[in-house]
């Protein structure tokens, strides 16, 4: 029976230029993945990572801990949404994300402001009225990442190995999360906010099924530093 592990990226890099890179703090969240992989996994995963960078990066440090020989599968369809324009759509001055992260700064309680901002934003996104503004839409979104889940279950059935690893972003997780449990939208993109960097949620093969078996593990990151933990 394989077990899927749907880990999100390191933190990368808010209010910067690029924000698909990861931060340094993003880059020792993946070292520690990457040695948790080690103490739990007998055997080198089925691997596989979205194109962004933030994906990539964060699959070659953690393999390197456990793993190195390991190959990793890209594949686009694992990528998140782009939440840049989704924020831009729902304040225009937002297109510049250093101007969303001045404003984020400027606040007592930073992490509530932001939610706010992407609560918002995501139900501007998701409620149907302005589908056709976004590059891609919540339903196309949507429905590429249920794919992207099938058809890895699918090929994991034929295969069967023990182990496969998918290194993805928090919105990616929430829809295929959201999915296996019947979730609304406004309740997927709720379990997108508590998604922590370097966090995995695991699900269990049952044929060509998942199951899920836990959400959001980031307990090997707080036991080595609390501090380390990162959501944003």
């Amino acid at each position: 029976m394989t077990t899927i592990y749907l880990i999100r990226h390191g933190q990368a890099s808010f209010g910067a230029e690029s924000y698909d890179q990861l931060s340094p703090n993003g880059e020792l969240q993946a070292k520690i993945l990457g040695q948790y992989f080690d103490s739990i996994l007998k055997e080198a995963p089925y691997a596989v990572a979205g194109s962004m960078r933030r994906h990539q990066q964060t699959a070659g440090i953690a393999l390197e801990q456990c793993f190195p020989e390991a190959s990793v599968v890209t594949d686009s369809a694992w990528n998140e949404f782009n939440h840049q324009q989704v924020f831009a759509q729902y304040e225009p001055r937002f297109n510049e994300p250093h101007l969303l992260k001045a404003d984020v700064d400027k606040e007592d309680n930073p992490r509530a402001y932001l939610a706010k901002i992407f609560e918002g934003a995501i139900e501007r996104w998701t409620g149907g009225d302005y589908h056709h503004e976004y590059e891609e839409s919540w339903p196309h979104f949507k429905r590429r990442v249920e794919t992207a889940l099938q058809n890895l279950c699918n090929e994991l059935a034929k295969t069967q190995p023990r182990y496969a690893v998918v290194f993805t972003s928090g919105g990616v997780i929430s829809v295929a999360a959201g999915k296996i449990l019947g979730l609304s939208p406004n309740k997927t993109f709720a379990l997108n906010w508590a998604i922590a960097n370097s966090s995995m949620t695991t699900l269990r093969l049952v044929g060509n099924e998942p199951q899920l078996l836990s959400l959001n593990e980031h307990h090997f990151i707080k036991a080595e530093n609390p501090n380390l933990l990162t959501w944003i």
